[in-house]
């Protein structure tokens, strides 16, 4: 089943549901006229029919039951209202994406009807600027292709892996998470040009440029990061005694603990019931 020639809603008007209609939209394998959105803040789905001109509504059982792929994009804390809300038009012709992190396919299968075809997925927030990378994870009682039209979906703003549920804590502590560490890095790296004498525009901008150009060259030639590295060391250079500095710091283990930490967070606070969840 691919997503062209589907009706798909979105309950939920946020910044994912808007990088999800962008970049559907840019992709050209669905139209304006097939996606729906839905709401509380009249303005927000204002916003969105003025953007990109799908329809909008502030009645999401009625959004259910005209489409036919379900995108849930509400806050954790909010499934279990909005899902009761909507459940009688939850048929299990339609397929059911859930976007709410720490909310597990039992708990989601519990505010359902039976025979709901439901995923998970946990995508991450450079999809707002369509190089997010998604894991989706499949659950029973799925038609062929339905794992397909969830990949097509979000191949639309990036990179998609297709993962068994109990790893998506790991996801979230990974990819989910990483914007965080990332951003964290780039403004690390701008403080040591500021502090070397660069303005601080400057060394923001070449800070973010190194890691996007770095990041987009492991991904396009498959290299092993250890490749460039050695591409960019010398013997006695400027490269090598930087990563001498960063090895005292120890970078590699911190980074790899704040992985460990956050998934092992995620874990926690899906046992909880996914309240409060933040990625």
């Amino acid at each position: 089943m691919s997503i062209k020639g589907k009706t798909i809603g979105f309950l939920g008007a946020g910044n994912m549901a808007e990088a999800l209609i962008k970049g559907l939209l840019k992709t050209g394998i669905i139209s304006a006229d097939s996606i729906s959105a839905s709401d509380v803040r009249l303005d927000r789905l204002e916003q969105l029919r003025s953007l990109y001109g799908v329809h909008t509504l502030s009645d999401n059982a009625h959004l259910v039951k005209r489409v036919d792929v379900v995108i849930l994009a509400v806050k954790p804390q909010i499934v279990a209202p909005v899902l009761r809300e909507v459940a009688s038009e939850v048929t299990p012709e339609k397929l059911v994406i859930s976007l709410a992190a720490g909310v597990s396919t039992a708990t989601l299968r519990a505010l359902l009807p039976k025979g709901v075809r439901l995923i998970r997925t946990m995508p991450n927030t450079p999809a707002l600027v369509l190089e997010g990378a998604t894991a989706i994870a499949r659950s029973d009682g799925l038609k062929p292709g339905d794992a397909e039209t969830a990949r097509e979906i979000f191949e639309a703003v990036g990179k998609v892996a297709v993962l068994e549920e109990e790893l998506l804590d790991a996801v979230t502590g990974l990819s989910g998470s990483g914007p965080a560490y990332v951003a964290l890095v780039i403004e690390a790296l701008a403080d040591g040009g500021v502090k070397m004498g660069l303005d601080r525009a400057t060394a923001m901008t070449l800070a973010a440029q190194t890691v996007l150009g770095s990041a987009k060259l492991l991904l396009e030639t498959g290299a092993h990061p250890g490749q460039l590295k050695d591409m960019v060391t010398s013997p006695g250079g400027t490269a090598i005694t930087g990563i001498a500095a960063l090895e005292e710091g120890g970078v590699r283990r911190t980074l790899i603990n704040a992985v460990e930490r956050a998934t092992l967070r995620s874990r926690e606070l899906g046992r909880a019931g996914g309240e409060d969840k933040k990625a």
